[in-house]
């Protein structure tokens, strides 16, 4: 055991004086995923957006009207920026990018509203900023139900019904709701704790795949191999060891800005967290090997890595609901390993769940960790046999 200590002991140093004389892994390990956690989070720090530009084209001009606008400028994610004269005017500034929406009032409005008569609003929206206009139509529309729901209640009262009377008319069932586990709707809690594991497997899979293909491109393969005793399982450990630690201390970094500075959401404390992340970085080296084995040239076998991570972030879950694709894309997300951290995070950090709830996709993971044993055989060839073509 000893022996094996100081074998493993003598890999890490080396690849420790590897590490330490290329910059590219001090970028890729440490700085990079630095840069992104501060990035990810300042940029969506608000949660959602706020004031997002917004013009009306009031055509009517009374108070009943300009109230409208005052209180729709009063939501969070709205600011009225601009009023215009005409709807061409309004268009063509949305066409510009001036504002994402505008508010359409015509002339007559308060008047059909006073007499019954159903005066017709009109909000356009740019669904080509598929946030931003869904949000500002959110607003828009709610502002409209206020404002019928207003005129409603003084022509009931002009009538002669009490204040119960005319509420009990307008709105015959009262709604209840109850956004459960990120009840702020905060985007930046939905997307921050399942994007930055997701930037950090994908510098795993680079650098997992390099450091290994590097061996084979500058020749020192032999030497590798000899020091680790010809034993890849033993090569490939002393290699990563150093490595693995760098990125898991990357990934509880990660957890401790997330749950422990930022305060997000973590209801079954940070522990199941900091497992789940050391698993999807086992998962993920292990996987850059497996990549490595099956594609064994370096040029391959990054192009395969970065594109099995770019994927990733769209069939794991948080970007687009798994259940809602196609069946086949639905059994393919199980290959991914951010599909399972994803469903880890759910369960554990918003759910609040037992770690025995997720026990399938802490296994999954480890699964993850098992496959180089199935190609061990291919990626030693590929070490040892293989030549570099530029």
């Amino acid at each position: 055991m000893r022996i094996l200590l100081l074998r493993i002991e003598r890999l890490t140093l080396r690849e420790l004086k590897r590490m330490t004389a290329r910059p590219l892994y001090l970028f890729c390990m440490v700085i990079a995923p630095l840069f992104c956690y501060l990035f990810f989070t300042t940029l969506m720090g608000s949660g959602l957006p706020t004031g997002l530009p917004v013009g009306v084209v009031d055509m009517d001009n009374t108070s009943t009207t300009r109230t409208i606008v005052r209180n729709l400028d009063a939501f969070q994610q709205t600011a009225i920026t601009a009023h215009y004269k005409d709807v061409t005017e309004a268009r063509q500034a949305m066409q510009r990018g001036d504002i994402y929406a505008f508010y359409y009032i015509p002339e007559g409005t308060t008047e059909k509203a006073i007499s019954g008569r159903q005066p017709r609003v009109s909000f356009y929206t740019n669904g080509s900023y598929l946030i931003a206009g869904s949000l500002l139509y959110k607003d828009l529309l709610t502002m409209t139900e206020l404002a019928n729901a207003s005129v409603g209640q003084q022509t009931l009262l002009a009538k002669g019904a009490t204040e119960r009377q005319a509420l009990a008319f307008l709105q015959p069932i009262l709604i209840d709701t109850h956004p459960l586990h990120n009840p702020w709707l905060n985007y930046s809690v939905y997307l921050c704790n399942t994007l930055l594991p997701g930037v950090l497997m994908l510098l795993i899979f680079m650098v997992t795949v390099y450091s290994i293909g590097s061996e084979v491109k500058e020749g020192t393969a032999h030497e590798w191999m000899w020091l680790g005793h010809n034993n890849l399982n033993l090569a490939l450990a002393g290699k990563l060891f150093p490595q693995t630690i760098i990125f898991f201390i990357m990934a509880a970094g990660y957890n401790v800005y997330l749950y422990g500075v930022l305060h997000f959401p973590c209801n079954s404390g940070i522990f199941p967290m900091l497992l789940a992340s050391l698993l999807l970085v086992l998962a993920s080296q292990s996987f850059g090997i497996f990549l490595y084995g099956l594609l064994p040239t370096l040029r391959f076998a990054l192009s395969a890595a970065s594109l099995w991570g770019v994927i990733s972030f769209s069939i794991s879950g948080f970007s687009f609901p798994v259940m809602a694709m196609h069946p086949t894309l639905q059994a393919l997300s199980n290959l991914f390993p951010l599909r399972h951290y994803f469903l880890i995070y759910v369960d554990q950090a918003l759910n609040g769940y037992p770690m025995s709830y997720a026990w399938v996709s802490y296994l999954a993971l480890l699964v993850f960790v098992l496959l180089p044993l199935f190609i061990l055989k291919r990626i030693h060839n590929a070490i040892l046999y293989y030549r570099y073509i530029p």
